[in-house]
């Protein structure tokens, strides 16, 4: 278990787009498709994932993120979690308090454990969202709101109890269709006035919904499959995003975002990208 940086004991995330400082991933040196749980992984269930191939472009990642100024903390990967490498759902920091998530699959059950001994070792306190299903995939932080995916890994109940312990945040839940896994899949905001959709997914009363507060930029569906909406901000509108999803490249570009292009064409087969690979601890305003 490794750290760029020896600094400890601060966590804070008010946006998915301030300045992003410190970050919890971990490489994929175990990947692997096991049980099949989303549709990205029914189609690359029979040629499965290059670990090698998998490892480099997650070096790739990390080395990128530095370039850019941001603290990367890495997790050391346990052989019994093939899908560590997607630390965002089993975590995520609210304001100033990191919640460890409930995770749904059991094939994912007990990497809640390794994220644990980090925050313990870095004197991070953290909160357990213990007895309620809730994966950080599903949970969007905006200023002072929280947008909950009611999903097949996050259920209602989770939503009510993080309530309590947000109570200045207002928590938002935002039903989807459950083949997607994860919110983040199929919505995430990139700026205070602008938000990637994939309409498909949700009810038009949903999508209007949003539209009240965001400039919506619409993902096809091919560049859904890619995960053009899983893209990771890091401040100053820089986004990280697939070389294989140019539709949502160019739009970002349009609207005055620099695009940092890194290849996770390997990761994603497992069905996560940029932001499933990353847990922010610390974010800048």
């Amino acid at each position: 278990m490794t750290s760029t940086v020896q600094e400890s004991g601060s966590a804070g995330c008010r946006s998915e787009y301030g300045t992003l400082k410190r970050v919890v991933l971990c490489p994929p040196r175990h990947m692997a498709i096991k049980d099949i749980i989303n549709d990205v992984q029914k189609k690359y269930a029979t040629d499965n994932i290059n670990t090698k191939l998998a490892m480099k472009q997650h070096a790739n990642f990390v080395r990128a993120l530095n370039e850019q100024g941001t603290e990367t903390v890495l997790l050391e990967p346990h052989p019994d979690y093939p899908e560590q490498v997607f630390t965002r759902d089993i975590g995520f920091t609210v304001g100033d308090e990191v919640f460890v998530s409930e995770m749904a699959c059991s094939i994912r059950q007990g990497e809640e454990k390794e994220l644990q001994k980090w925050l313990q070792t870095d004197n991070i306190p953290y909160r357990r969202m213990s007895g309620r299903r809730m994966e950080g995939g599903d949970v969007i932080v905006d200023r002072d709101s929280v947008f909950v995916g009611i999903s097949s890994r996050t259920g209602r109940e989770a939503v009510h109890q993080l309530k309590k312990h947000v109570p200045d945040h207002q928590v938002i839940p935002i039903h989807f269709a459950e083949n997607y896994l994860h919110l983040d899949c199929v919505f995430n905001v990139i700026s205070e006035d602008e938000a990637l959709i994939f309409p498909e997914a949700m009810s038009e009363e949903t999508v209007d919904f949003l539209a009240e507060r965001y400039h919506l930029i619409h993902v096809s569906k091919e560049e859904q499959f890619t995960l053009g909406t899983n893209v990771l901000s890091i401040g100053d509108r820089r986004i990280f995003s697939l070389p294989q999803n140019p539709q949502v490249n160019t739009a970002l570009r349009k609207r005055g975002y620099e695009v940092i292009e890194i290849d996770l064409s390997e990761i994603i087969k497992s069905g996560g990208s940029f932001r499933c690979c990353t847990m922010p601890i610390e974010r800048g305003s």
